[in-house]
């Protein structure tokens, strides 16, 4: 499955995902049923932890669907320890220079290309069953790198083409606080941003990626030249539906 999204985020093809926060496997599977092309399971501000990883890795994969993973930090055993799970592929937040980006991309790789730890007895390459794997999972990874600051709004032409590279993420809350505008997606200054990322994308050869609140504003966003484009997470679609479903009248329920 990694390969095969790998391959068209390669091709500038659109992709669309979601993100997960609530640590569910049934929220997990209702997401990979409703017709996604990816999802994104978030340990950096999402409820559930590693311990609850495989079971919603498991219900993706019940249907087709990859799921990347964004973790906590950038740290070698975190990556790891997600890929070794079975993601494929993961999400580093706040990565603010080219050096950055490189050094934690090589997580990603097994040596010589990275540093990532060699076994075989993990999820990933079927508990000893398919030491195969190692052969391509070098090229089957994949790796996104979140824009979120104003240091990785300055290198993000050099980000862009760190080996490995396969999306570039902007985290709107983030950048646009960064950008002393916060939550104001239309300002000046934040498209002005958005437009910067796409460009480096494009003279890189990878995708450009976004979160987008609902599918008006990742069609927006797609319109701008992103590719990679998330709506919403599992949490706001139920939040969004038991509240428009609480703010109907008793009379016009009636």
């Amino acid at each position: 499955m990694s390969a095969a999204l790998r391959g068209r985020l390669r091709a500038g093809d659109v992709t669309l995902g979601t993100f997960l926060n609530l640590g569910s496997p049934l929220a997990a599977e209702a997401c990979a049923l409703a017709g996604f092309d990816w999802l994104l399971l978030d340990l950096e501000h999402g409820a559930g932890g590693e311990d609850a990883l495989v079971g919603q890795l498991l219900a993706a994969a019940a249907h087709d669907v990859p799921v990347i993973v964004r973790v906590e930090s950038a740290e070698r055993i975190r990556a790891g320890r997600v890929l070794d799970a079975g993601a494929a592929g993961v999400m580093f937040p706040r990565l603010d220079t080219e050096e950055e980006a490189r050094d934690a991309l090589a997580h990603l790789r097994y040596p010589p290309e990275g540093d990532r730890g060699v076994a075989t007895y993990n999820r990933a390459c079927g508990f000893g069953l398919r030491s195969d794997v190692l052969d391509t999972a070098n090229d089957d990874v994949i790796a996104v790198v979140q824009v979120e600051t104003l240091s990785a709004l300055e290198h993000v032409d050099a980000i862009a083409r760190a080996p490995g590279t396969d999306v570039l993420f902007v985290g709107p809350r983030d950048l646009s606080h960064a950008l002393g505008v916060p939550g104001r997606f239309d300002a000046p200054e934040f498209r002005e941003a958005l437009d910067r990322v796409v460009a480096a994308t494009r003279a890189a050869g990878v995708a450009a990626g976004v979160l987008a609140a609902d599918r008006d504003a990742a069609d927006r966003y797609l319109a701008d030249g992103f590719t990679f484009v998330a709506i919403g997470s599992d949490s706001g679609f139920i939040v969004a539906g038991a509240r428009a479903a609480a703010a109907r009248s008793p009379l016009a329920a009636s």
